[in-house]
């Protein structure tokens, strides 16, 4: 007996206004033989809008169970069963699971397809006003510690427009520590509650942002430096402290600053040097 070719199908589903659900991904969930979700009682509402039936067909894949289910989701394909995952909100694999189903099957020569609908980075890009033509996705930052500084750091020499993922109640914190590498000048916008009743989107210097206090699900453009080798010797000492607090020389820790920021490595390691003499 030849057993049908199964697939993983990833499907977009509405940021919060489930008019955004498309007939394409409606189709999707009604036909799959079992849909994989974040959630089953967000997707079980979202099924239930679109009059579709769930019963017996749900299963729970979220950040703390992908990498085993993708083992399961191999299997499962490879016996000719069409599998949809969705996400609570927008795209699977974008600051939510689904990257390892879609590695897992990749691996194993499977098919995959993709139907795409809502996202809240590529809608507060565009609804920014800033520019558009290179832009950088961040997701959420690291909470604290060298790690954040680096990714900061980054933003702040960054070329590229750059959008950030923050939970609402670190918006107003994180906006301080944007303003603080990329100045109190630097274009932004912080799009609030996209797609649903009270969306609104604040555009403004960091300067000006750094002073709103935000509620709801929020997403923080921030625009382009205006010159690429930006950084100031407070940032790139910065650095080179957390470089050399790991352990690094001084030429090592000056090789590292120099890739992440962007500046020339003669220039990271008078920086280096300096911040040893220091102490």
């Amino acid at each position: 007996m030849t057993v049908t070719a199964g697939r993983l199908v990833l499907v977009a589903t509405p940021i919060g206004n489930l008019g955004d659900l498309s007939a394409r991904a409606v189709e999707a969930l009604r036909s799959a033989d079992e849909i994989w979700c974040e959630d089953t009682r967000r997707t079980r509402a979202l099924l239930t809008h679109a009059a579709i039936p769930g019963a017996g067909r749900l299963r729970a894949v979220h950040a703390h169970n992908e990498a085993a289910a993708a083992a399961r989701l191999v299997e499962a394909v490879r016996d000719g069963r069409t599998i949809a995952y969705a996400s609570d909100a927008g795209m699977p694999g974008i600051s939510d699971p689904g990257t390892r189903l879609v590695a897992a099957c990749a691996a194993a020569g499977l098919h995959v397809e993709l139907v795409p609908g809502p996202s809240a980075a590529l809608s507060a890009l565009v609804l920014s006003g800033l520019p558009t033509e290179r832009c950088t996705f961040e997701g959420f930052l690291p909470r604290k510690g060298p790690a954040r500084r680096r990714r900061l750091a980054n933003i702040a020499t960054s070329t590229a427009t750059t959008v950030v993922f923050e939970a609402p109640a670190r918006v107003a914190a994180t906006i301080a520590d944007l303003a603080g590498v990329c100045g109190d000048d630097r274009p932004a916008a912080v799009a609030r509650e996209l797609t649903k009743r009270y969306e609104e989107i604040l555009r403004g210097p960091l300067g000006e942002l750094r002073t709103i206090d935000p509620r709801g699900e929020c997403v923080i453009v921030v625009g382009p430096s205006p010159c690429a080798n930006g950084a100031d010797d407070a940032t790139i000492d910065e650095a080179i402290r957390d470089e050399l607090d790991a352990g690094k020389s001084a030429r090592d820790a000056a090789a590292a600053v120099a890739e992440v920021l962007g500046i020339a490595k003669r220039r990271a390691y008078e920086r280096a040097l300096a911040v040893r003499r220091a102490g």
